[in-house]
C-alpha cells in the first residue's frame, strides 16, 4: 500500500521540534554546533531566495546519527533562506514506513531525503551521503589512516557537503519550475 505522503508531511516536525522530542542533550549539543558553522555565501543566498515552487522536503534522520549532525542542520538553513521549502523532520525508527519506502543500498540509511511537489508528487530523493563526504571518507578510511570520529567541524568539507546538497535543491526546484503542468497551474 502506497504511502499518503500528503498526510505523512503533516505528521512531520520542525528541525527544532525534531531535536526536542527525539535528541538528547549531547545530540541537541552537537547538531547545534554544526548548525553554528553552516554558512551559506551570498549567492548560495540569492539561489535560495529566488526559488518561486514550494517544495516539500521529508527528511528520514536519527538524533543520534553522525551523518545526520553532518547534514541536517543545512536543510534548515535552506528553509529558513526561503519559506517555498518546507523541511519536515521524521525519526527513521518511528516512522520505518517512510524509511522503508526511501532505503539506500538494502538499508534504513539516514539523513534520507523525498521531495515532493506541492501536490504531493514525488520529484525526487537523496542520500545519506553526499558524494564530498564519500570521498573524504574513502581518503581517511580505505587508507593507511584511522578516524576517531571525534575532533573539531570539518568546515571545508561541511562547505562542499552545503553545497552539494544546495545543488539537488535547486534541481528539484527546477523541476518543478519547468514542469508543463505547474506551469499551466500557475499560469507562468
Amino acid at each position: 500500500m502506497p504511502l499518503d505522503l500528503a498526510a505523512l508531511f503533516d505528521q512531520g516536525l520542525s528541525y527544532d521540534a525534531f531535536l526536542a522530542k527525539h535528541g538528547n542533550e549531547a545530540q541537541r549539543n552537537r547538531w547545534s554546533a554544526v548548525h553554528a558553522e553552516v554558512r551559506l555565501s551570498e549567492p548560495q543566498r540569492d539561489l535560495l531566495a529566488g526559488f518561486v515552487r514550494e517544495m516539500k522536503v521529508l527528511v528520514s534522520a536519527g538524533a543520534w546519527c553522525g551523518d545526520c549532525v553532518n547534514q541536517c542542520p543545512v536543510f534548515d538553513h535552506f528553509a529558513a533562506a526561503n519559506e517555498k521549502i518546507r523541511v519536515r523532520f521524521f525519526d527513521r525508527d518511528e516512522h520505518s514506513e517512510l524509511a522503508e519506502s526511501i532505503s539506500t543500498c538494502g538499508g534504513h540509511r539516514v539523513p534520507s531525503v523525498l521531495f515532493l511537489s506541492e501536490d504531493n508528487f514525488i520529484c525526487g530523493r537523496y542520500g545519506d551521503r553526499t558524494l564530498a563526504t564519500y570521498r573524504h571518507m574513502a581518503a581517511t578510511q580505505l587508507g593507511p589512516s584511522c578516524p576517531t570520529g571525534i575532533g573539531a567541524i570539518n568546515v571545508d568539507l561541511l562547505q562542499a557537503v552545503t553545497a552539494e546538497w544546495l545543488a539537488e535543491f535547486e534541481r528539484i526546484q527546477l523541476m518543478l519550475r519547468l514542469s508543463g503542468r505547474l506551469r499551466e497551474k500557475h499560469g507562468d
